[in-house]
């Protein structure tokens, strides 16, 4: 009896430690008129990545990721050509679990107005980001301060400034 006891606490607990893990293992992209997208973290890990070698504080890194216009397009929000007059004025708001946000300019992350590609990363040095950093980082290279460079992505939010 003692042992079935053992047994059935051992996997109550192996369980309890590992969902937590498993919920945050989506991302939610929520366009301007609230219509969400799911991505999990394998659609995320299959779709084309790019590797980007920068500064990180004090130390030099390697983080794989996906442009934030690929995901934003995937989900159906329009960029490119599209993006002009008063969508202008929309913003990508990144949201972490922590309740961390930070805004970007919408034309910032579309190839067709900037030079830099801004990418949700899942890899660091070619090992899945740890769970103070992931599991997603933005990483925007070319801000002077990392403030931008949110750890602990959750979602994606297209919103209209007024």
């Amino acid at each position: 009896m003692s042992q079935r006891r053992c047994l059935l606490i051992s996997i109550v607990c192996r369980f309890l430690i590992f969902v937590p893990g498993l919920s945050a293992q989506t991302l939610q992209i929520i366009d301007t008129e609230g219509h969400s997208t799911t991505l999990t973290a394998t659609q995320i890990a299959n779709s084309p990545h790019i590797t980007m070698k920068v500064r990180d504080h004090d130390s030099d890194a390697r983080f794989d990721g996906v442009p934030l216009s690929a995901l934003l397009s995937a989900a159906g929000i329009q960029l490119g050509e599209t993006l002009h007059g008063l969508r202008m004025t929309e913003v990508l708001l990144v949201g972490a679990a922590d309740g961390y946000s930070v805004v970007f300019a919408l034309a910032e992350v579309d190839p067709a107005f900037a030079v830099r590609d801004i990418i949700l990363a899942d890899k660091r040095d070619g090992k899945p980001l740890d769970t103070k950093e992931g599991p997603f980082r933005i990483v925007a290279p070319g801000d002077k301060r990392l403030a931008r460079w949110v750890r602990q992505v959750t979602d994606l939010k297209i919103a209209v400034l007024k």
